[in-house]
Formats: structure tokens, C-alpha cells, sequence
């Protein structure tokens, strides 16, 4: 199979169909072997009954539904663990993305042997204050930290070698930074293209202002992660050692101050750099601990569901 169409969403009913229509119409035009894989993340509105009339219709449309609600990074991770095509392509159900843009894509992974292509909506129809300024600030900061150098990493529209969505864990919120994901993971050929971004037609954004906050939160996290992930102990034990040096230092400096310097002054207990040391020494052995108990759970861990689903289709 050439192409899965990876397509995660919550409430989008009104948009299904004529989201698939288009689909279908690129695909048939440049002659793709292809699959749609909806993944219905506990929607209400009766999207689910929308995607199993377009199964019906077209059996390249396969479908899953989540029991509740999870968000969209396990709505992904369902997708890319049933995605069987050669290169596969994210978007939203939202109509914001523009199916046209697939076969460049497609190319551009097939042919020109990138690894990751991400969408840059280079000109939004968003509001500035609302989304725009709040997403720029965003986008600087995860190049600044991450080191992949992309203008829109909250575009949903994103075309993947199949390798890639095989061998990374997206959960939590991390879907914005499966580029980043994708590169520590050791798949460096990632660039963009710009795509053309369109007006909600139905409907309103599932996204509010918290996302960024979670989003800043998120990138703390696969920067540490990413770091020290693997090898927690370098650097709980490297902050631990030094803490513990620090308490011993001002230990030491107290117990000669008193024996040999000045024996007739204070009790070392009336003494500020007493409790210093004491604090320091206790905070260095609790972090070399949590290295120790971070390295036993890394080598440890097993894989986890963090997801349950109700209904397949063609899956």
C-alpha cells in the first residue's frame, strides 16, 4: 500500500463526508493505492456513525473509536500502529488542511528520501491574538530548545516515512513534537513545506488557550526526556554529588573552625552553615536516590495502554 491517511478527531460530524469526498478524489486522480483511517477520539455528536456509512461506501476507509476520550497523541498512536502504507500523512478533520497537498508530499518522502515532511501554514486564518502570537512564541521556543528547525510544529498536516511512525511512542500531548520524537529517535531528514491553511467551515476548535501552556510544559518534558531519559542517574547523581559535597564542605570547614580555630566559640549547632550543610547533604543523598530509583524503573518499564477501544472497522 502506498499512502494511510491518518486522521484523528472529536466531534467533527458535519465534515466527514465531504473531508473523505475530496480524499477519494485525490487519490483516485493520481492513481494511489491508499487507506483513511479515522480515529474517533470519543466523540458525542454521532461522528462515529458517519465513518462506519463511509466504510460502507468506500473499503478503503477503516475506522476506530476510543471508549472516551484520550486526546489526540493516542488517537495517532492507534493510527500509526494500524497504518499499513508505505508513506503516511496526518491531518485534522477539520477541513483546515488541504488533501491536495498529499501527492508533494508523498513525493517528497518516496522520492527526494526525507523522513519527515511537516506542514508550515505560512498564512493562518486564525485569530492573531487568540492563536497566531501565542503559537509563534510557541514555535520559537521549541526550535530554541529542540533543535529541529521547523516554523509550524502544531500543523497537523505531516507526511511520515513508515519507519518513523513504527519505531516512536507518541503519548501525552506530545503529537506537536513528534519531529522531535522522530530525531532523537535517529530520523534526521526532516524538513517542511509550506501548505495552504483554510477556514474552519463547521464547527469550532477543540484547542483552547491551555494547550500552550501544556505545550511549554510538554517541551520541558522531551527535552529532559530526551537528555536524560535513558540515564536519569547522570543527572540526579551528578546534582545529588555536588548538593552532598556542598553540605560536606561547610561540615568540614565547622568541624575544623571548632576543634583547631576557635574551640571556646559557638556550639556548631548555633551555627547558620550547620543547617546548611545539614539540608544540602540530606537533598544530596534524596536526589542520588531518585537517580537510583529512575534507573531501576527505566529498566523496568514495560509498554502501557493508555488507551481502550471500542469499535474497529476494516482494522
Amino acid at each position: 500500500m502506498q499512502i494511510s491517511i491518518v486522521i484523528p478527531l472529536l466531534n467533527e460530524k458535519e465534515s466527514l463526508t465531504e473531508l473523505h469526498d475530496w480524499i477519494a478524489s485525490v487519490m483516485q486522480s493520481n492513481h494511489f493505492v491508499y487507506e483513511v483511517i479515522f480515529i474517533d477520539d470519543g466523540s458525542t455528536d454521532g461522528s462515529w456513525q458517519s465513518i462506519q456509512a463511509l466504510a460502507q461506501k468506500n473499503s478503503n476507509v477503516k475506522g476506530i473509536q476510543f471508549l472516551r476520550n484520550y486526546g489526540k497523541s493516542q488517537a495517532l498512536h492507534a493510527g500509526f500502529h494500524a497504518a499499513q502504507g508505505e508513506v503516511v500523512i496526518t491531518m485534522d478533520a477539520d477541513l483546515q488542511d488541504n488533501p491536495e497537498e498529499i501527492p508533494e508530499l508523498y513525493k517528497m518522502i518516496k522520492e527526494e528520501g526525507y523522513h519527515i515532511v511537516s506542514g508550515w501554514k505560512k498564512k493562518r486564518y486564525d485569530s492573531v491574538i487568540a492563536k497566531n502570537l501565542p503559537s509563534k512564541l510557541f514555535n520559537w521556543a521549541a526550535r530554541r530548545t529542540s533543535g529541529v528547525r521547523l516554523h509550524d510544529f502544531n500543523c497537523g498536516l505531516k507526511a511520515f516515512d513508515q519507519m518513523v511512525v513504527k519505531n516512536i511512542e507518541v503519548s501525552g500531548d506530545m503529537h506537536r513534537y513528534i519531529p522531535v520524537l522522530a530525531k532523537n529517535a535517529g530520523f534526521s531528514k526532516i524538513t517542511e513545506k509550506v501548505v495552504q491553511h483554510q477556514a474552519r467551515k463547521y464547527g469550532h476548535t477543540k484547542f483552547g488557550a491551555e494547550r500552550f501552556i501544556n505545550g511549554f510544559l510538554d517541551l520541558i518534558t522531551i527535552w529532559f526526556v530526551s537528555k536524560f531519559g535513558r540515564q536519569p542517574m547522570h543527572l540526579f547523581g551528578a546534582l545529588g554529588v555536588f548538593m552532598f559535597v556542598v553540605g560536606f564542605g561547610f561540615s568540614l570547614y565547622l568541624g575544623i573552625d571548632k576543634l583547631f580555630l576557635n574551640p571556646t566559640g559557638r556550639l556548631i549547632t548555633e551555627r547558620p552553615q550547620f543547617y546548611i550543610a545539614l539540608t544540602a547533604m540530606i537533598i544530596g543523598t534524596q536526589l542520588f536516590l531518585a537517580g537510583f530509583l529512575g534507573e531501576i524503573m527505566v529498566r523496568s518499564r514495560k509498554n502501557d495502554t493508555r488507551y481502550n477501544i471500542s469499535n474497529k472497522i476494516n482494522v
